[in-house]
């Protein structure tokens, strides 16, 4: 997510809030973690108040920032095969809007559509499912 983002990232973090809200009605244990995909704006005050439009929980949510664009750009493509990119001169940023499941191991076990049609009750099965794997 990116917290000056004019499209995908707002129905993400709600959906992600919703998921969060799941999650903790079956108490299933899970760490949530956004990183911010425009580092040099997003400071952890901008993170913060991003975060406060949503009825949301810091107990168990991340947000990260603090590394520089051209390591998340690394990160995305290595770590979840995804594209993230800020064109020059550009405020907005160019990313994917999947929600990945991650396993015990950090590898990518599954990803989800973020945006629209979330299934929660498919991620809230497979992190179960995740969970005995470790």
């Amino acid at each position: 997510i990116f917290t000056n983002c004019e499209t995908v990232c707002p129905p993400m973090t709600a959906h992600m809030t919703e998921l969060q809200k799941k999650l903790k009605a079956e108490n299933i244990d899970v760490r949530i973690v956004s990183f911010s995909v425009d580092p040099e704006n997003d400071k952890p005050k901008q993170l913060k108040k991003f975060a406060a439009n949503y009825p949301l929980s810091f107990d168990n949510w991340d947000f990260l920032t603090g590394y520089s664009q051209s390591d998340i750009e690394a990160f995305a493509l290595k770590s979840f095969k995804a594209i993230v990119k800020k064109p020059e001169g550009e405020d907005q940023v160019i990313h994917y809007s999947s929600f990945y499941l991650v396993g015990p191991d950090g590898k990518v076990l599954k990803d989800y559509n973020g945006v629209e049609n979330t299934p929660y009750d498919d991620i809230i099965a497979d992190v179960k499912t995740a969970s005995t794997l470790k």
